[in-house]
C-alpha cells in the first residue's frame, strides 16, 4: 500500500481533506483579477518559499523553434534540459513562481483565427505557474494546488474534478497510480478522479526531451450535479483550469523513454480562465480583465454596447469585433513593449497580421475612427502595467507604432478595396468565374495586402480567387527576382543611342536629391513625398512615347526619391501611381542609373505615356534597413582599420536590407581575439549614438581629409562625404581625431544608435590576402548572439560528458562521436558571432579527436576479440571465409586486419549482416605474395554476386551487397577463391 510520508508543507499538514475546504454547491467569491494574480504569486512566494521570477519577453530567448513564448515553461527550458549556464542565477532555481506573458498567434499553437468567434480564445494571455526543479514533486504540488484553489480562492470542492494519467500499454507506460493515491488522500472522491490517456494527460516538450504524466484540475460552471462525463469533452460548462506536469522521463530521439535523474514540476493555469471562474462568468471577456477595454471600445465606436453574442446570434459580427479588438490590442501592446514590431517575416509578420485584423474590425465593423486602436493602449497599461512595468515605460512608443502601421494599412486597404471593387464591376465573377489572380498578387506584393484578407473580402461577395494561377504567379515572381539579381535587368539599361536621344532632346539628368532628404522626428525617420513627370519611356530597344498594360519598360522621371543600386547598396523598392488613376499601381522592379538618368523598371499596370504625372511611394522599411546596414558597414570598416592597422583596405562591399558584406585585404583569416576586439569597437561607436554627418565637397578638397577611406572607383565631383561624430566642415588635413570618414553616395542613418547591434557572423578568405565578412545588425544580431550562447552551452555539456567517465561501451562511444558531429554541423551553419564560432569549432575538433580515438580503441578491442574467436574456431588455414556479428564495416575491416596479421599466409574474407539496413558487409585481405587472387577482384566478385559493389587495392578491399542467405554467400565466396588460387 502506498503511504504518504513527506511533510514539507511549510509547517502545516501536507494533506488537505476536501471536507475541510469550502464544499458547498455554490459559486466562489468574486475576486478582481489583480487580486487573483497577486494571491497566486504571494501563496507560493510567501507561504511555500518560491522565488518570484519576472516574466520573460514574448520573443523567445535563443529558441528559434518558437515565434513567441507560448507557455510559462519556455524561459525555463535550459533548466529542464540541463543547459543553463552554471554561473547564471537560473542554474540555482529550485522553487519558482511567476506569471508569464504568452502569445499564441503563430506556429504550432495558433489561436489567431479563433479569437472573436468564441468567448475564451486569446492571442495574448497570462500563464500562472509554479515550478520545482529537483525539489518537491507530486505530493506537494497536488496539495499546494488544492489548498490554493479551495482554501485561498474559495472554490467549492464539489465543483472540481481531477484527471490523471491512465497509462499506455503501447508505450510501456504504467498508470500514474502515485498521483491517483495522492488525490484520494487529499480527499477527492473516487467518482471525481478520472483516468485519461496520452493525449490528455501526458505532456511532452517536443519530439524529444523532458516529459511526463500530468494531472489536470477541471471546474464545473454549473455545479450541484455529477459532471464527470463532461471532463475533457470540449464542453464549455466543464473547463480545465490547472495543469500539473510531472517531468520524470526524457523522450529519446529513438522515441524510447528514460527516467530523468532529477524530477521536476511544471504547472500552468491561465489567468483569464481562472478569473472567469472566480468572478462567476462563462466568458473571459465578461471579467474585469476585459470589461474596461470593451467599455473603452464602445466609447470610440458607433455601434451598440458589447452584448457577448456568438455565432448566428451575433448579427453584423459586432460582438466578434469587440472581442477581436480587445484581445488584439493587448497582444500588440505587450509585443511592441517587448521589441517585436509588425514586419515582414517571422514573429513580426504574425504581429502585422494581428494589427491589420484588429484595424479592419475596428474601422469596418465597429465604425471607430482612425487612431481608436492606439487610443486603447492606456487602458491596457492601466490593467497590466503594474505587473508588467515595461508597458508604462513604452506606452507612447506602442501608440506611435500602432498608429503608424494603422495609417499605412488603411491607405493600402482603401486603395486595395477600390481596386477589388473596380475589378468586380468589370464582369460577374460568381457562378464559377474566378477573381483574377494577377490582381490579388499585386495587392499582396505591392500593398502588403494579406492574401487571406483578399480571400475574406471576396468571400463576403461570394467570389473566389483563381488559386492555381495565384500559385503560378508566386513561383514566377521568385524566378523574376532571381533573374534580376543575376543581371537580367541589363536588357532595359538605356543604350548609347537612347542616351544620345535623351541628350539631343534636351532631357536633363534625373534629379535624385530627394533620396537624401529625410529627417528624424522624435526618433522616427520621415521620408519626403515625391511627385514627378514621365520624361522618357524605354521599351528595351528604343525610346517610345507610350506603353500599354503588361508591357515591360524603363521609366525616366524628371525627379525621384528612389535610390538606384550603386556604391554597393541595394536599390530601393516601392511603386508609383499615375495622377487620375491612383488605384493602378506600377511596382518598381529595379532602379538603374545610366548616364545621369535614373531608370525605373516596371511592368505597366495600365497605359503610361510621356508627360504623365506620377506619385512615388517608397518602401520605407526596406530603405531604413539599408541605411542601418550601410552606416554599419562604415563603422565596421573603421573598426577593422583600428584593430588591424592602417594597411587594411576595402576590396568590395554590398549592402542589402537583410545583411552587409565587406571584402578587405588581410594576410590571413582573423583570429578570435581580433574578432572580439572588432566587436567591442563597433559596439562602443553604436552605443555612443554618434551623429552621422554628410556633406558634398569638391573632390580635391575631400581627398585632403586626414583618415579618409576610399575605394578604387570613379567619384563624382563634388563628392559626398560621410563622417561619424565629426562634422564634415571640421575635417581637414590637420584633424587628429580618429573617426570613420568615407566618400559615399549611399543613404545613411543620422545617428549610429539606430543600428542597435552589429555582429560579424562569417569571415573567411576568398582568395589569398582577401577576406570576406558577412555581418548582421539589430534584431538579427541579437538573435545570433542568443544562438551562440545556446550552442556554447551545448558544447560545454558535451565536453563535460566526454571528459568525464569513460563510455560504457562502443555503442555509447559512437553516440557521443555522432553528437560531436551533429553539434559541429550546427556550429558551422548557424548564424552566431564569428569569434564564438571559431572558439567552438576549435573545442569541437578537440572533442572529435578524443571521441574518434575512443571509438577506434574500442573497435580495435572488439575486433581483437572477434579475430581470436575465429582463430580458435578455424585455426591458421590458408583460406578463411566466415561471418561475424557486427553492424560496423570498420570493425569488420579491423577484424580482417588482425586475422591476416596472425596468419599472414591466409586469404581472409569476412561477411557480416547489417541489421538496421539488411545489407551484407564484406571485407577481405590477401597475402602480399598472392599472385592468383587480388583482394579487389575477390571483393568485387562476391559483392557483385550479392547485388552490390566493392573497391580497394590488391591486398585489401571492402564492399557491400544484399543477400537473404549469408551461408550461401559464404560458400560462393570460398568456392570463388579456391578456383582462382588453384589455377
Amino acid at each position: 500500500m502506498f503511504r504518504l510520508v513527506l511533510r514539507r508543507f511549510s509547517g502545516s499538514p501536507l494533506l488537505l481533506s476536501a471536507r475541510s475546504c469550502r464544499s458547498f454547491s455554490g459559486s466562489p467569491p468574486e475576486m478582481p483579477a489583480a487580486l487573483v494574480r497577486s494571491t497566486f504569486l504571494d501563496f507560493f512566494r510567501d507561504q511555500h518559499g518560491h522565488q518570484l521570477v519576472p516574466s520573460s519577453p514574448v520573443r523567445p530567448r535563443g529558441d528559434p523553434s518558437l515565434l513567441f513564448v507560448n507557455a510559462g515553461m519556455n524561459q525555463f527550458k535550459p533548466v529542464f534540459l540541463g543547459t543553463a549556464d552554471p554561473r547564471s542565477e537560473m542554474s540555482s532555481y529550485q522553487r519558482v513562481v511567476n506569471t508569464q506573458k504568452c502569445v499564441r498567434a503563430g506556429g504550432k499553437h495558433n489561436d489567431l483565427d479563433d479569437v472573436g468567434r468564441d468567448v475564451y480564445h486569446h492571442t495574448f494571455f497570462e500563464m500562472l505557474g509554479n515550478w520545482s526543479f529537483g525539489d518537491y514533486f507530486k505530493e506537494e504540488a497536488c496539495s499546494m494546488a488544492w489548498s490554493l484553489l479551495t482554501m485561498h480562492y474559495g472554490i467549492p470542492a464539489d465543483r472540481l474534478y481531477v484527471s490523471y494519467f491512465a497509462g499506455d500499454a503501447a508505450s510501456g507506460l504504467p498508470a500514474d497510480e502515485e498521483t491517483r493515491l495522492i488525490w484520494l488522500e487529499i480527499g477527492v472522491p473516487p467518482g471525481r478522479l478520472l483516468p485519461f490517456g496520452l493525449k490528455e494527460n501526458f505532456w511532452e516538450m517536443g519530439h524529444s526531451g523532458p516529459c511526463g504524466p500530468c494531472t489536470e484540475i477541471h471546474y464545473d460552471h454549473v455545479g450541484g450535479r455529477n459532471a464527470a462525463a463532461l471532463v475533457n469533452a470540449d464542453s464549455p460548462e466543464v473547463v480545465e483550469i490547472w495543469n500539473l506536469v510531472f517531468m520524470q522521463y526524457n523522450r529519446e530521439v529513438d522515441h524510447s523513454l528514460l527516467q530523468l535523474p532529477r524530477f521536476s514540476v511544471d504547472t500552468g493555469m491561465g489567468l483569464e480562465r481562472l478569473v472567469s471562474v472566480l468572478q462567476g462568468k462563462r466568458s473571459n471577456y465578461d471579467t474585469d480583465l476585459f470589461t474596461p477595454l470593451l467599455h473603452a471600445i464602445h466609447q470610440r465606436s458607433a455601434v451598440r454596447p458589447y452584448g457577448g453574442r456568438t455565432g448566428s446570434a451575433d448579427q453584423m459580427k459586432v460582438d466578434t469585433a469587440y472581442r477581436v479588438v480587445a484581445d488584439h490590442v493587448r497582444t500588440l501592446s505587450v509585443c511592441i513593449a517587448d521589441g517585436v514590431h509588425p514586419g515582414m517575416s517571422g514573429a513580426e509578420l504574425v504581429l502585422r497580421r494581428v494589427l491589420r485584423r484588429a484595424v479592419r474590425y475596428c474601422i469596418e465593423v465597429l465604425q471607430a475612427p482612425q487612431g481608436a486602436l492606439a487610443s486603447l493602449v492606456p487602458t491596457v497599461t492601466h490593467s497590466l502595467g503594474d505587473v508588467y512595468p515595461e508597458l508604462h515605460r513604452e506606452a507612447d512608443r506602442i501608440q506611435d507604432v500602432i498608429n503608424e502601421n494603422e495609417a499605412h494599412f488603411l491607405s493600402s486597404l482603401q486603395r486595395g478595396s477600390r481596386l477589388i471593387h473596380r475589378t468586380l464591376l468589370r464582369k460577374d465573377y460568381k457562378h464559377g468565374v474566378f477573381f483574377p489572380a494577377s490582381v490579388a498578387w499585386s495587392l499582396h506584393r505591392d500593398l502588403g495586402f494579406p492574401l487571406d484578407l483578399v480571400d475574406l473580402v471576396l468571400e463576403e461577395r461570394g467570389v473566389q480567387v483563381d488559386r492555381e494561377e495565384l500559385d503560378r504567379l508566386v513561383a514566377e515572381n521568385q524566378k523574376v527576382t532571381s533573374g534580376l539579381q543575376s543581371g537580367d535587368q541589363s536588357r532595359l539599361m538605356l543604350d548609347v543611342l537612347s542616351l544620345a536621344d535623351l541628350q539631343r532632346l534636351g532631357v536633363p539628368p534625373t534629379d535624385d536629391g530627394l533620396k537624401y532628404q529625410y529627417r528624424l522626428d522624435k526618433d522616427r525617420y520621415v521620408f519626403p513625398a515625391c511627385s514627378a513627370t514621365v520624361v522618357a519611356l524605354y521599351d528595351g530597344q528604343t525610346l517610345v512615347s507610350e506603353v500599354t498594360e503588361g508591357e515591360r519598360c524603363g521609366v525616366v522621371l524628371d525627379q525621384t526619391c528612389f535610390y538606384s543600386e550603386q556604391g554597393g547598396q541595394s536599390q530601393d523598392r516601392g511603386y508609383f501611381t499615375r495622377d487620375g488613376s491612383q488605384d493602378v499601381l506600377y511596382p518598381v522592379e529595379a532602379v538603374i542609373l545610366a548616364g545621369g538618368y535614373v531608370v525605373h523598371q516596371v511592368t505597366a499596370a495600365g497605359n503610361l505615356k510621356t508627360g504623365d504625372q506620377v506619385q512615388l511611394h517608397l518602401d520605407q522599411v526596406h530603405r531604413l534597413s539599408c541605411m542601418v546596414n550601410h552606416t554599419a558597414t562604415h563603422i565596421l570598416n573603421f573598426a577593422l582599420r583600428t584593430v588591424l592597422g592602417r594597411w587594411v583596405h576595402q576590396r568590395g562591399s554590398h549592402v542589402s536590407a537583410e545583411r552587409l558584406r565587406f571584402d578587405f585585404s588581410v594576410t590571413s583569416s582573423l583570429d578570435v581575439s581580433q574578432l572580439q576586439q572588432i566587436d567591442r569597437c563597433v559596439h562602443d561607436i553604436i552605443s555612443a549614438n554618434h551623429v552621422v554627418h554628410s556633406q558634398e565637397l569638391p573632390l580635391q578638397e575631400a581627398r585632403r581629409i586626414k583618415g579618409l577611406r576610399t575605394v578604387d572607383e570613379v567619384y563624382p565631383d563634388p563628392v559626398r562625404v560621410v563622417s561619424v561624430s565629426v562634422a564634415v566642415s571640421e575635417l581637414d588635413d590637420e584633424t587628429d581625431r580618429e573617426t570613420s570618414v568615407e566618400l559615399c553616395c549611399g543613404t545613411h542613418l543620422l545617428q549610429t544608435g539606430a543600428i542597435e547591434d552589429l555582429l560579424i557572423v562569417s569571415e573567411r578568405q576568398m582568395v589569398k590576402g582577401i577576406s570576406r565578412i558577412i555581418a548582421v545588425t539589430g534584431r538579427e544580431a541579437k538573435r545570433a548572439r542568443e544562438e551562440g550562447h545556446m550552442l556554447s552551452q551545448d558544447v560545454d555539456s558535451l565536453s563535460a560528458r566526454l571528459t568525464g567517465s569513460a563510455p560504457s561501451g562502443l555503442d555509447a562511444a559512437q553516440r557521443l562521436a555522432k553528437e560531436v558531429g551533429v553539434l559541429s554541423d550546427a556550429v558551422d551553419n548557424t548564424p552566431i558571432p564569428q569569434w564564438q564560432r571559431r572558439d567552438l569549432q576549435s573545442r569541437l575538433r578537440a572533442l572529435q579527436r578524443t571521441s574518434n580515438t575512443t571509438v577506434r580503441k574500442l573497435e580495435t578491442r572488439e575486433a581483437a576479440v572477434k579475430a581470436q574467436a575465429l582463430l580458435e574456431k578455424n585455426g591458421w588455414k590458408n583460406l578463411q571465409v566466415d561471418s561475424v556479428e557486427t553492424d560496423s564495416l570498420s570493425i569488420l575491416m579491423k577484424t580482417v586486419n588482425q586475422l591476416s596479421a596472425a596468419a599472414p599466409h591466409s586469404h581472409v574474407m569476412l561477411l557480416a549482416h547489417q541489421r538496421h539496413s539488411g545489407k551484407v558487409l564484406c571485407a577481405c585481405q590477401v597475402p602480399k605474395d598472392s599472385a592468383a587472387l587480388s583482394a579487389s577482384d575477390w571483393a568485387a566478385a562476391v559483392c557483385g554476386h550479392l547485388g552490390g559493389g566493392a573497391g580497394g587495392s590488391v591486398l585489401v578491399a571492402k564492399g557491400t551487397g544484399s543477400s537473404g542467405d549469408i551461408a550461401e554467400a559464404l560458400r560462393w565466396a570460398e568456392e570463388f577463391a579456391r578456383q582462382e588460387t588453384q589455377r
